[in-house]
Formats: C-alpha cells, structure tokens, sequence
C-alpha cells in the first residue's frame, strides 16, 4: 500500500500517529494493513502513485483547472443530439436562482430546526409532480432515474411478496445493469422482447415469459429506444392478471402532450427529473422520482422521505413534514425499507420552480414543440440516401433512432465527421443491440430550431456521401 505518512495531515482527522494507534488498539487491528486483509495481494498497490506536485497558489490551480476545461468540448459550442438519458432542455434561470438561494443550498438532510422553507418546498415538488403524473403520492428525490426504477422494483417485490420481475428488453445497458446490482441476490431480473418493427413492447414475449412468480413488470414510455408504446394498458393488464405490479418509467418533459402512465395501469411510476430545470453535467443533474397511489400497502414500502402537510397547534396554521417516518433507515437503522442516504432533494425544489414556471400550458407547449421539431428532424434525414429515420414504425416524442447501415458507413466514422462540424451526433447503439448495427439515437428538444436540423441534414448529408 505504499509507505504510512507519520506526521499529521492538516485536511485529514485523526491522522496523527497517536490518534491512529489508539483506533487501531480499539478495534483490535495490529497495523493499517490488516484493514485490507479482505484485498487479495495481487491488487495492492505498493509503489508510489504518480502524483505531480502540489500547486503553490491560487492562481496556479486556477490556470491548472482552466486548462483542463479548455481540452472539453461543451454544448455550449458545439450542436448536440446526444441523448440516451441526459437530454439537453433549456434550463429558465428563474431554475438557478431557486437552487442557489442559502435556505435551500445548505440545508443537507434537513430538519425542522433548519427547515427555512425546504419542507414546503418539497412538498409543493411532490404536488406539482403529483398532478403531472396523476399520482397521489410523490417520494422526496432518489440519487437518480436508475436507483429509482430499481427501488420501484423492490418496493414491488415487497409488496407481492415474490422474487422475480420482468425488464423491457428497450432499456440501456446501463439501466439494466443498476436494475441487476440493486436487485441481487433475492430478485431475480427476467428480459421479454421489444417487437423489431414497431419496438413497441412484444405481448407475446411478454406472456411467454410472465408468471405466478413474478413481481413486476417494467417499460418505459418513451423507450430508451425513443418509442412510445401504445400497447401499455395490455402489458399493464398482463401483469394484473397474474397479481405482479406494473411498473412505469416516464420521461416527465412528455407528459404535457402525453397520457400518464396511471392512465393505462401503472401502479409505480418512476423516472428522472432531469428534463426539469437541470443543466447536464458530469455526474450531476439527475435525481429519481417514485409515484404511486395513496394506499397503505404503496405508501409503507418506500424508502425515502415523504412529505405531507397538517394542521398545528395553532388555529389556521399549517406545517410540513415527514409521513410514516418509521418506514426509513433514518428511523430504524437495520429495520428501513432500504437504506436510504444523500439523496438529491435540491434537485426536487429545482423541479418544482420549473413546473410551477411553466404551468400546464407551458408543459402543453414545451410538448408540442419537441413533437414538431423532432418529427421535422426525422423527414428530414430520411430523404437522405440510404438513411432510414426513424428505424421503428412506433410513435416517438424527443428521441428515434435513424439507421444508417445502408450508407455503407460506420456509424463512428459519421460522428467523426459530424465532430470536424461541430456537432455532436447521437448515441451509437451497435454495441448495446446486435439487431442495431448500424443505428444512432438522435435527440431532438426544443432547444433546436429549423436552422439546426437543417444543419444537421446536411453535414450527415455530406458524411454518408
């Protein structure tokens, strides 16, 4: 592990020598190295790491940190279509202004002595959601949209009392691999098929592989593959019939112009409240939202927070706070529904300021014009030679897939020359699915204009050429 430093370190406690003797005596461990005694030999590392050396000021690590930024290339500069998860939404500054304010920056996990507005807050968050999604009940934010689908799928298996949960074949790799971490080992995760022309869910897929076992169902309306199913009150239905939960993940930018997913059967909705008010960053800018109705047997199964509003003690008057607080590990350490940490609430106020911005016929705007231009985006690729935009015959909101296969060119080799353009092409989708070799998902929002996708047209145009 390298040689111990024996004097104290200003940033670091407990690191003078002293200090770290009495720890190790406490816990019975003869030097640092038995901490690792778990870590197999062959992976310690023994030398010294090559850490440059320190900078002597301020100024040095700024010039140092702006170097480092000056190497990205931001979609600030540069046209972006990349979607796949992060999606670039305008961000109202209104956004910025809420989630900076102190009163909401600094108040960590939040209680009444520090509440300042934050309870409110949230719970206006979860209202607003609420009515978005047709749900009654709204969770104080998850880290993100995968810890919040895979929790919605615990909170299934508990519920139903079975171990096994059927998974959407059209969900990214990466999802479905949070989905298989944050399950195992109790709950198994089973894959039924997305139809190849239409890549809405395939029914009988679906029936083959569903059974007494199985917990959950879970789709996605819009797919990652961008597809809207209009087939969710029959997969819904197909998990009623043999008691399992239907379980939806939605992107909440669509649902101005699109039906929720309660209204075709979902008894969990889950999904990522980054398409509200968040700007992409690395690692940042997402938080998970969880929905259900307001019954016993949902409410008690989350993990998270809640908040809800009652009368006090003086007449008139009303406060905030948490609901069914036992259900939580911040209550119950070892007896919480999940262990529930830092979780992204700020993100939640931020939401909320973007939904109460926009109102209902703002969302019903923001939606109608992402259909437009994404629709027009899509005519317009497919009238290129041997592109074929969209791939899948199925209805599709912000994001499609557009296959370029029968050009003849790779689909790195496009993106490589749409970069010397300045624009950054979708997400290649060759690796994730050997039946999309070939095939790219754009995103289109309302951040593009015509200019834009005319301008797209015809640098992939001139690629394929």
């Amino acid at each position: 592990m390298g040689k111990r430093r024996s004097t104290a370190h200003p940033y670091i406690p407990n690191s003078a020598r002293a200090a770290k003797e009495a720890m190790l005596r406490e816990i019975g461990a003869a030097s640092e190295d038995d901490l690792y005694e778990d870590i197999p030999e062959a992976l310690r590392f023994r030398g010294r790491l090559a850490i440059p050396e320190a900078l002597a000021s301020e100024p040095e690590l700024r010039r140092h940190v702006e170097g480092l930024l000056a190497k990205n290339r931001s979609c600030a500069e540069s046209l972006n279509f990349l979607g796949a998860g992060c999606t670039q939404h305008f961000v109202p500054a209104v956004c910025d202004e809420i989630n900076a304010r102190a009163e909401f920056l600094t108040a960590y996990a939040g209680e009444p002595y520090d509440d300042h507005g934050r309870f409110q807050s949230l719970f206006d968050y979860a209202s607003l959601m609420g009515e978005l999604l047709n749900m009654d009940v709204v969770n104080v934010p998850t880290y993100d949209g995968f810890q919040a689908t895979a929790t919605g799928l615990r909170m299934a298996a508990r519920i139903t009392g079975r171990s096994e949960v059927l998974v959407s074949r059209a969900v990214s790799a990466d999802k479905l691999s949070k989905i298989r971490d944050y399950l195992r080992p109790r709950i198994r995760v089973q894959l039924f098929d997305f139809d190849p022309v239409t890549g809405e869910p395939d029914l009988a897929s679906l029936e083959e592989a569903i059974s007494n076992e199985t917990a959950a169902v879970y789709f996605e309306s819009p797919s990652y593959l961008g597809v809207i199913p209009s087939c969710g009150d029959d997969v819904s239905a197909t998990a009623h019939d043999v008691g399992a939960l239907s379980v939806v993940g939605v992107d909440p930018s669509t649902l101005g112009v699109l039906a929720p997913p309660a209204d075709y059967g979902a008894d969990i909705v889950v999904g990522d409240l980054q398409p509200l008010g968040m700007h992409m960053a690395y690692g940042g800018g997402h938080a998970g939202f969880i929905a259900t109705r307001d019954e016993p047997r949902f409410v008690l199964e989350y993990p998270s927070r809640l908040f809800g509003i009652t009368s006090t003690s003086v007449e008139g008057e009303y406060g905030f706070g948490d609901v069914a607080f036992e259900r939580t590990s911040f209550a119950l350490r070892e007896g919480g529904k999940e262990w529930v940490g830092t979780a992204a609430a700020l993100w939640g106020i931020t939401a909320g300021a973007y939904l109460a911005l926009l109102g209902p016929q703002g969302m019903r705007e923001l939606g109608e014009t992402i259909l437009q231009r994404s629709h027009y985006a899509a005519k317009r690729l497919a009238r290129i030679p041997g592109v074929r935009a969209p791939r899948f015959r199925g209805a599709f909101f912000h994001e499609f897939v557009v296959d370029f296969s029968r050009t003849g060119k790779s689909v790195t080799r496009i993106h490589r020359a749409l970069l010397r353009r300045g624009i950054f092409g979708g997400k290649d989708l060759s690796s994730e699915f050997a039946s999309l070799k070939g095939c790219a998902l754009y995103s289109v929002t309302e951040v593009h204009t015509k200019g834009d996708l005319d301008r797209l047209a015809d640098a992939i145009e001139e690629a394929v050429a």
